[in-house]
């Protein structure tokens, strides 16, 4: 039984039943970060959730969300629900939804048993610690983010057959033929759509397989209005629909990819992908206020971050503090900063020892609590990784890698409670800006996410841990965040973003807005975001973050403060109980990116 559907054309927040207008984007602090995360925002923002009884799908694919939604309608669970909505985003979404690309997925089943899967792309056997610097080691810019040398081994289709053969109900050709339908007849393009392939059309038209989808015949581009059609990419759904992992790993997709590598300077080869396998992991598991969370674990070091956030923060009233308030906003970025100080030398668990115990024990946090007395900032550069005391003879860290913006995340619920939080990606927006020969698959530019020079500044300043170096059949770390809570053994949200670094404190910023300040999904996804991540130093705002006297106050106290337009685009899902006791759901979509939608079964 649905009860309403309300697509996410939101503008700014407030926390109010009405609706507000918001400043234009360029007026909005760093304007650069603009369409980086999603887009120019629509003009009112609704405060209101989604309700439901049957079931609930959260995407920033209004078309995805709705594909989704009509698989739990025909029976599908959560499972089968996921399978379909990934596919369907690699049509509709395809600037990061994919199957050239990866992710990760938490699920949770309705007897409690909680799962994490890992289809992250992995380096290619061919890939070296150096491959992306030049004869004096220098990192050679744009190497590892456009073209074919910068596409790791894709994990998605091999994720999403794992899924459904462990845990969904339907066939693979039920759940891929909504996709092969969008990809054959086509959508109509959105505003939405223009401005992410906006972001992209000069790379487009250097690439021949990429120009033939994304610019028209005679090389303009598309505009608001056109009927996009992906024939080519409709073929290949169709052979992955028929063969599952022998099409697109072991078959002519697979030779078609490697043969694009071959031609254009990349390091693909079949081997890589007849040896590529997804991995189901422990999830990361912590508790806050009574409320278990099962996250990520390495090799994303979100979770991590995550956890140690809510232990430190765990010790104080929040409630009482108040939302946004001087005392609670000084105990976030601090919670943050050291949390991401901690995190820091983690990478995937197969090549690296990540002692992570310490920072999820509880007395770790209190004891980080104790070096706190808020009369002024903690100094970054003074932090040790598991190191309670700060350094006394403070000395350069190593940062963390850069990571992208642009990734994507659905949140699902079925009937049953079964609930799954998904994260994917192809790294940047349409990753490496390449296309596999007729194949219609965008590929890639995962290998940015290594430390493309261990312990070496890269373009953006940041130095490379080599815990995160590049090894032939290495996962890179990751921060994406996918996120389940229950409470009694039930669940109660399903919660995920995307936004590179600050996934993380974008997931800490919603759930403390429902548990600690009562907030309904969509009034805590709303909520004006900030951002500490130990290096850079500066407090990252959302431009309608904090009251003036508060930025003044936290800059008096010794914090820099950046702000910028908008970032992430969290997609939720709250459990309730209705009046006679039944269970609903509640989704909420972020107005960060007004292309995304809650459909509610």
């Amino acid at each position: 039984m649905k009860l309403n559907v309300l697509k996410s054309t939101f503008g700014a927040l407030l926390l109010s039943s009405s609706c507000f207008s918001v400043p234009a984007f360029a007026q909005a602090g760093n304007g650069a970060d603009a369409l980086a995360f999603g887009g120019t925002p629509a003009v009112t923002v609704s405060t209101q959730p989604v309700a439901a009884y049957n079931g609930m799908v959260v995407s920033a694919s209004d078309l995805a969300a709705k594909v989704g939604a009509q698989v739990l309608k025909d029976g599908g669970n959560a499972a089968d629900a996921a399978v379909a909505v990934a596919y369907a985003m690699a049509v509709t979404y395809p600037a990061a939804g994919n199957i050239g690309g990866g992710g990760f997925l938490t699920i949770r089943l309705p007897n409690g048993q909680a799962h994490f899967v890992d289809f992250r792309e992995k380096a290619p056997s061919a890939a070296t610690e150096t491959m992306y610097q030049d004869k004096d080691g220098k990192v050679v810019p744009n190497a590892s983010v456009l073209g074919w040398k910068a596409v790791g081994v894709p994990g998605t289709v091999a994720g999403m057959e794992l899924v459904r053969e462990k845990w969904g109900s339907k066939t693979r050709a039920d759940l891929i033929a909504p996709a092969i339908k969008l990809a054959k007849d086509g959508y109509v393009l959105t505003k939405e759509d223009i401005e992410l392939f906006s972001t992209s059309t000069s790379d487009f038209a250097k690439n021949p397989e990429a120009a033939k989808i994304f610019l028209k015949a005679d090389g303009s581009p598309w505009k608001v209005g056109d009927v996009f059609r992906q024939e080519d990419l409709a073929r290949t759904l169709t052979l992955i629909a028929k063969k599952g992992n022998d099409a697109f790993y072991k078959g002519k997709i697979a030779k078609q990819i490697v043969a694009a590598s071959v031609k254009h300077g990349g390091i693909l080869q079949m081997k890589d992908f007849e040896t590529y396998q997804p991995r189901i992991m422990q999830p990361l598991t912590c508790s806050y206020r009574g409320y278990v969370i099962d996250t990520a674990p390495p090799p994303s070091g979100g979770g991590v971050a995550l956890c140690e956030m809510l232990n430190i923060i765990g010790g104080y009233d929040m409630r009482k503090l108040g939302l946004q308030t001087l005392p609670a906003a000084q105990r976030e970025i601090e919670a943050m900063r050291r949390a991401y100080s901690d995190r820091r030398d983690l990478g995937d668990p197969a090549f690296v020892q990540n002692n992570i115990e310490r920072f999820l024990n509880p007395q770790y946090a209190a004891d980080v609590r104790k070096t706190l007395n808020f009369k002024y900032a903690v100094d970054s550069a003074a932090l040790v990784p598991g190191q309670v005391a700060l350094a006394k003879t403070i000395k350069a860290g190593v940062q963390q890698t850069h990571e992208k913006n642009e990734t994507t995340h659905f949140s699902i619920i079925d009937k049953d409670g079964m609930a799954v939080s998904m994260t994917y990606t192809l790294n940047g927006w349409f990753g490496a800006r390449v296309v596999a020969g007729s194949t219609g698959i965008v590929m890639n530019d995962e290998m940015d996410d290594f430390a493309t020079a261990a312990g070496q500044a890269n373009m953006y300043g940041i130095v490379g841990s080599k815990a995160n170096a590049i090894v032939p059949g290495k996962t890179p770390l990751s921060s994406m965040t996918p996120t389940i809570v229950s409470k009694d053994n039930q669940p109660f949200m399903v919660i995920g973003s995307p936004g590179g670094s600050r996934i993380p404190t974008i997931v800490l910023s919603v759930l403390t807005g429902v548990i600690d300040y009562n907030l309904n999904i969509q009034q805590a996804i709303n909520l004006p975001r900030i951002h500490q991540q130990w290096e850079p130093v500066p407090v990252q705002l959302e431009f309608n973050a904090l009251s003036p006297k508060v930025r003044e106050e936290l800059k008096k106290k010794g914090y820099p403060l950046d702000l910028y337009s908008t970032w992430g685009i969290a997609e939720g899902i709250v459990v309730g109980k209705d009046k006679d006791g039944k269970r609903i759901y509640y989704g909420g979509t972020d107005y960060r990116h007004s292309g995304g939608a809650a459909v509610g079964e």
